[in-house]
């Protein structure tokens, strides 16, 4: 793969992952604001499923072990997130699906911070 396809690929998986978490994010934050409609659950699953294709399409092929585990850890943020979303459909009037959201938001946060430490160490 050429720097230019890879820059592409990468290009892809950012604004692939930006969509999906805007449009989670906000579909999280509507029955807080006591908006309930049943389109909610799917957009939050489209959201999800395009997180989980965007953190597939930028897996990390680079040479170092530790910042591959990363992105693997990752990929399994937005299999909460996809979990997250088949809580919504599965459970009714109860949030369960509040608790895999945030166990994926806070796994995310971590291995997104480590990767910049990692990155940092290696420049």
């Amino acid at each position: 793969m050429t720097q230019r396809e890879n820059a592409t690929r990468l290009q892809l998986s950012g604004l692939l992952v930006l969509i999906g978490l805007l449009a989670m994010t906000v579909m999280a934050v509507m029955p807080l604001l006591n908006i309930i409609h049943e389109w909610m659950k799917w957009v939050f699953a489209i959201g999800a499923v395009t997180v989980l294709a965007g953190r597939i399409i930028g897996a990390y092929n680079g040479p170092q072990l530790r910042v591959k585990r990363l992105h693997s850890i990752l990929i399994s943020s937005a299999i909460l997130y996809c979990a997250s979303a088949l809580m919504m459909f599965l459970s009714r009037g109860t949030n369960d699906w509040i608790a895999l959201l945030l166990a994926g938001l806070m796994v995310q946060i971590y291995a997104t911070w480590m990767i910049e430490r990692e990155n940092k160490k290696t420049e």
